[in-house]
């Protein structure tokens, strides 16, 4: 069975609530039941924090013995180098999610630290960038 983990970063925890034009309207705790039925045979780990720190413990501890990292670095994705590290420390590969299209919003979301230690990174598709970088995580050997 495959492991992958999903994090997502800061005020993402607000998805549903927050700017709902941008993000829509639905948790992503509701629709992370919609990808697990979608992947029955993928074993989920889930993890979110508004803290910087905790998502590198999290990459650490999981990075070594998982088949591959879903991120959603929310803001830490333009300020992060220590994130960026932790991706390259580890060797699971990451595939970096984006709801909107970040290259259509402020010019501070157009630069990624995290994009260059990422096997691909979806943006603007909304939450199904998720099972999109689910979906290719599993099928990649």
């Amino acid at each position: 069975m495959k492991k992958i983990l999903i994090l997502n970063g800061p005020n993402l925890n607000l998805l549903g609530k927050r700017e709902p034009h941008i993000y829509g309207s639905r948790t992503f705790v509701d629709y992370l039941k919609t990808i697990e039925a979608q992947f029955p045979e993928v074993q989920i780990h889930y993890f979110q924090s508004n803290h910087e720190g905790e998502l590198i413990d999290k990459i650490h501890e999981h990075g070594f013995t998982i088949d591959g990292i879903v991120i959603n670095a929310g803001a830490y994705t333009h300020t992060s180098i220590a994130i960026a590290d932790a991706l390259s420390a580890v060797t699971a590969p990451t595939v970096e999610v984006h709801i909107s299209n970040v290259h259509a919003r402020e010019a501070f979301r157009h630069h990624s630290y995290l994009s260059a230690k990422c096997k691909g990174v979806i943006v603007g598709l909304g939450l199904m960038g998720y099972e999109l970088a689910v979906r290719y995580l599993v099928q990649t050997d």
